[in-house]
């Protein structure tokens, strides 16, 4: 029985892997005209398809969208039904359909020609009504279905899926969209953390930082250092410039040598310390915490005034690691 199923299995992947890599053969001129329409195209990519076309397109409209061209998916029933009124004339249509005869597509193509809209069609029959009715065709067609019956779109769903990110990609690459394109498309995973927010997204409006100034004691900064929880003071001057740092390891230093604490902080502070502006990307940050081995940083502006501490805390907490 085990061996009975992996071969089944392993005879599905041959048959369309097989199918997929006669796709080398189909990046036709039609292929390449589909995609400097895309480009040109002014307003959205509107995605149909009925069926298992239906599910593949949807991933594609998914594919598009994220990869910086306008895109969603409208399903044929209701486009017929009253959604053909969120298409517009610089809209372009990509048609899904295997076959190439889904009835729905007979009745919506005639109003995309009167609209004037580019149409693009996915089908594994070149002689199809789709294929004579579209502007460009991409060929998804297969010798053989690794449905054993020969019925359920397999090897065609695939070869469907493949030509669409082959299409949705080499759009990308004309559009030069770049990662922090990308990033705006996907705010919520890591990535978009990554490379959309900077340390003054982060900062705290509301928490006012641990600050003390050079003449201030050493049982003064002790008290800053306890209130804030940050694990430094930072030491400025009279106008907010950063002079320096006083941290809990300078602390525990300090108390070996000596018990004295009138001792003035601007004698006992770390002067140039590591600082970060606000404009500068937290991911870049946190980096070079991790590189220097700290858990704080002053975050000061463009004139080097102090705006506020930023921790690993706060920077992980946003979705950045």
């Amino acid at each position: 029985m085990y061996e009975k199923i992996k071969k089944t299995a392993i005879d599905t992947l041959k048959i369309e892997l097989n199918e997929a890599s006669r796709l080398l053969e189909r990046i036709s001129d039609d292929f390449v005209e589909a995609c400097l329409a895309l480009q040109q195209c002014k307003g959205k990519v509107i995605v149909t398809g009925i069926g298992k076309s239906g599910h593949i397109g949807k991933k594609i409209a998914a594919t598009f969208a994220s990869t910086g061209t306008p895109a969603f998916f409208i399903h044929p029933a209701e486009a017929l039904h009253g959604d053909l009124g969120m298409v517009d004339s610089e809209d372009l249509v990509i048609l899904i359909s295997n076959s190439g005869e889904a009835t729905e597509f007979k009745l919506m193509l005639p109003l995309f020609k009167r609209k004037k809209l580019k149409t693009i069609g996915f089908t594994g029959n070149r002689s199809s009504f789709l294929a004579d009715q579209v502007d460009f065709i991409i060929d998804t067609g297969v010798e053989n279905e690794a449905c054993p019956l020969g019925l359920a779109p397999t090897s065609s769903a695939v070869n469907t899926l493949m030509m669409g990110d082959a299409l949705a990609i080499s759009v990308m690459h004309l559009r030069d969209f770049n990662s922090t394109d990308y990033a705006f498309s996907h705010p919520g995973g890591s990535l978009g953390a990554r490379l959309i927010f900077k340390n003054m997204d982060l900062i705290e409006q509301h928490v006012q930082p641990p600050v003390c100034y050079p003449d201030e004691t050493l049982s003064e900064v002790i008290f800053c250092l306890s209130r804030t929880g940050y694990g430094l003071a930072v030491i400025c001057d009279d106008d907010d410039k950063v002079l320096g740092v006083f941290t809990d390891g300078d602390l525990r230093r300090t108390l070996e040598k000596s018990t004295d604490l009138t001792v003035k902080v601007g004698e006992l502070m770390t002067r140039t310390p590591i600082v970060a502006t606000a404009d500068e990307l937290a991911y870049s940050t946190l980096e070079l915490m991790h590189s220097k081995d700290i858990n704080a940083i002053p975050i000061v502006d463009s004139e080097e005034r102090l705006m506020a501490v930023l921790t690993t805390h706060q920077i992980y907490k946003s979705g950045i690691n």
